[in-house]
């Protein structure tokens, strides 16, 4: 029966995801309907910021207030996630679910988990000051910044040259 379950989104009041989330999966196991409701994800990315020499990963929302769940349609299923403390309803015309297209659920990285992008606390143009590696000590001028390589290409001065050097996002303070 659980290959005909398709992936709906469901709208929830902000900051209810978890808990709907947790609620449909305890609802499903207490009721044994795995195979009518197989899987309830919120989609997150990782986002990795850098803040005055510290870099930490962060799990974030990729689409607050919003929860996936792959389940098979029937008014037993609809009711169970229609009625759960927190959901406002299904995203679909007049609220009348449709499911994701595979195209979507590849798109939304929902099988996978999405890699997110690099948070800089500096833009092109500004200056810098290298806190780390060959050149620590060193200041410069940002020239690029390539978030999604976590690296960023600055231009120091050395030995009284102009030198442009790719450096890693983390190893790069912005200037007060």
């Amino acid at each position: 029966m659980s290959e005909q379950a398709k992936w709906y989104v469901i709208h929830t009041y902000s900051g209810y995801e978890n808990k709907v989330a947790q609620n449909i999966e305890k609802v499903v196991e207490n009721r044994k309907l795995q195979d009518l409701i197989p899987e309830v994800k919120i989609p997150m990315e990782i986002v990795t910021e850098v803040k005055d020499d510290q870099t930490t990963e962060a799990e974030r929302k990729l689409f607050p207030s919003y929860v996936l769940v792959k389940m098979v349609m029937t008014d037993e299923s609809w009711y169970i996630v229609r009625n759960t403390r927190g959901v406002t309803g299904f995203v679909g015309p007049a609220s009348k679910p449709v499911p994701l297209t595979e195209k979507e659920v590849a798109a939304l990285g929902v099988e996978t988990p999405r890699k997110g992008t690099v948070e800089v606390t500096f833009k092109v143009g500004d200056n810098v000051t290298v806190t780390g590696g060959s050149f620590e000590g060193f200041t410069g001028v940002v020239q690029a910044v390539d978030a999604e390589a976590g690296t960023a290409d600055v231009v120091v001065s050395m030995f009284g040259r102009e030198t442009s050097v790719s450096l890693p996002v983390n190893q790069i303070k912005a200037e007060d």
